[in-house]
């Protein structure tokens, strides 16, 4: 069939049919490839969803084959696309809450990060999404740590003075004001700044640290652990008119199909940070621990400087920062 906004579709046909099932396709779009635990989210979700029999079919398009990683959000608050799974950060420019998303400190460990879901700061967030007409269907957050060329990276002092790499603003924000010089660049070019001499250190995903081979340029590695101050909220989102204009049977199918894929989601981002851990161990590199300790000393900066800008550039950005905080 062609396709067709499903909202449209949806609503045309439920005149007709009654309560009798829509047939929709619905197009899924990331930034990711098939091997990625994000596709494998998606993947999950359509599969799912294909085996209730409740005519409704996911088209997953990945690699940006469908649109640029950067620019799912809109399109999909437009209806012109219906899910997406990114990184709810890209979209702070259209709500500036969303980059709490991506917030030094705010997340300790995964368990920590599956409380925040459930919490009243992700219910903000969530009533902000219902503002641009989207709504989570699947939530998950994914985890990073520190890499050291020549030294481990756990407490504040480790990073001053040295050339370093941090993944988002907020972080860039914290490390300038523990003292390290910023080098702007994506997880991609780390290596290269580390050989050619160009980078002391860096902060990236997990993922990233492995598939870019970092253990090859560095002596000390700081996983996620016990606690942790990279987590990005990466969730699997819907239009919401579109979601609403799905018969019961075919919405109860989606919703079960992500309660699966959210259990997968957090126990595969926990597997992420063992399998980073003994790759670099396996590979001859330090393994250093962040102590509660150290990980309070890095949110005092972070209040002092990520904290402060984004209360300073958002409406209500104290009230959300506040509730994220409160969660234990």
């Amino acid at each position: 069939m062609n396709y067709l906004t499903t909202t449209a579709l949806a609503a045309a046909c439920a005149v007709t049919l009654g309560t009798a099932a829509v047939a929709a396709d619905l197009r899924l779009s990331h930034q990711w490839s098939n091997s990625d635990v994000r596709h494998q989210v998606a993947q999950i979700v359509a599969d799912e969803v294909a085996a209730a029999d409740v005519d409704l079919d996911i088209k997953i398009f990945g690699s940006q084959s469908l649109f640029k990683a950067r620019e799912q959000y809109t399109p999909l608050s437009r209806g012109q696309l219906d899910m997406t799974v990114l990184p709810l950060s890209y979209a702070g420019g259209q709500q500036p809450s969303y980059n709490l998303t991506l917030m030094p400190g705010l997340v300790k460990n995964h368990d920590h990060a599956a409380r925040l879901v459930e919490s009243d700061f992700m219910a903000a967030l969530e009533e902000k999404m219902a503002e641009d007409d989207v709504m989570v269907l699947v939530h998950g957050y994914l985890a990073g740590g520190f890499a050291g060329k020549e030294g481990c990276i756990t407490a504040p002092d480790d990073v001053q003075g040295k050339q370093t790499r941090a993944a988002g603003k907020a972080f860039e924000q914290m490390l300038a004001g523990a003292g390290a010089s910023i080098a702007s660049m994506s997880s991609a070019e780390i290596y290269n700044a580390m050989q050619t001499g160009v980078l002391d250190a860096a902060n990236t995903s997990s993922s990233s640290f492995v598939s870019y081979r970092i253990y090859e340029q560095v002596n000390c590695f700081t996983p996620a652990g016990d606690y942790a101050l990279w987590f990005m909220y990466q969730p699997l989102l819907m239009n919401k008119t579109t979601f609403d204009g799905l018969t019961e049977e075919q919405q109860a199918a989606l919703m079960a199909g992500a309660e699966k894929a959210q259990a997968f989601y957090l126990d595969e981002a926990k597997k992420q940070d063992a399998n980073a851990r003994d790759v670099f161990a396996e590979n001859g590199v330090e393994i250093a621990e962040m102590t509660e300790e150290e990980f309070n000393a890095w949110r005092d900066i972070a209040a002092e400087t990520s904290y402060k800008a984004f209360v300073e550039e958002t409406p209500d950005g104290q009230k959300l920062l506040d509730m994220a905080l409160a969660v234990d």
